[in-house]
């Protein structure tokens, strides 16, 4: 009973609003993959499960035939609490640097955009709500930060303008 009181008691205190946690059976099928291919460019990813359980973004950039992205995306309804200020991300990285992307509204054509820099360990990585701008192909748009109250789509990118292999690991993914 106890820890029955406990948890009750650090769940209102907490706030957290878990988005993903490979821990709690994500299906690696509910992510979609959305690369450069969509116009010409030729880079791959996929989304696998690890040993350890957890969710590795992995693949290839090309900046061939006008190329340069991968991206990874996942369809979700959360309803953000008023005390909701900040992505939390537990990934482990491999030094480069992703974009996290949100969608306010499930046919919403332009992304809300932050980038974040990896290093080779886990870590949680803090994104304030409101410092992710509007972006639609790259371009910011006359929009304000975002200010929503749900998210209806995440996604991590990379495209760093050069050539290279990527893997992200991801733990989980939460707001607070």
């Amino acid at each position: 009973m106890k820890k029955l009181i406990f948890l009750c008691v650090f769940m209102l205190f907490n706030n957290e609003i878990v988005i993903v946690d490979f821990n709690k059976s994500i299906k690696v099928n509910d992510w979609y993959q959305t690369n450069d291919s969509v116009m010409g460019g030729i880079s791959t990813s996929k989304m696998i499960i690890n040993d350890n359980g957890f969710g590795v973004f992995k693949g290839s950039v090309s900046t061939e035939n006008n190329g340069g992205f991968a991206m990874t995306r996942l369809p979700v309804n959360v309803d953000l609490n008023k005390s909701s200020k900040n992505i939390i991300l537990r990934v482990k990285g491999d030094g480069k640097k992703y974009q996290f992307r949100i969608k306010s509204k499930k046919y919403q054509r332009y992304w809300y955009v932050k980038s974040f820099q990896t290093s080779n360990k886990i870590e949680d990585i803090v994104i304030p709500l409101n410092s992710f701008y509007a972006s639609f192909r790259g371009y910011k748009l006359n929009i304000d930060n975002f200010s929503g109250n749900t998210i209806k789509e995440i996604a991590v990118l990379i495209g760093n303008k050069k050539n290279e292999d990527f893997k992200l690991t991801i733990e989980k993914i939460s707001v607070k």
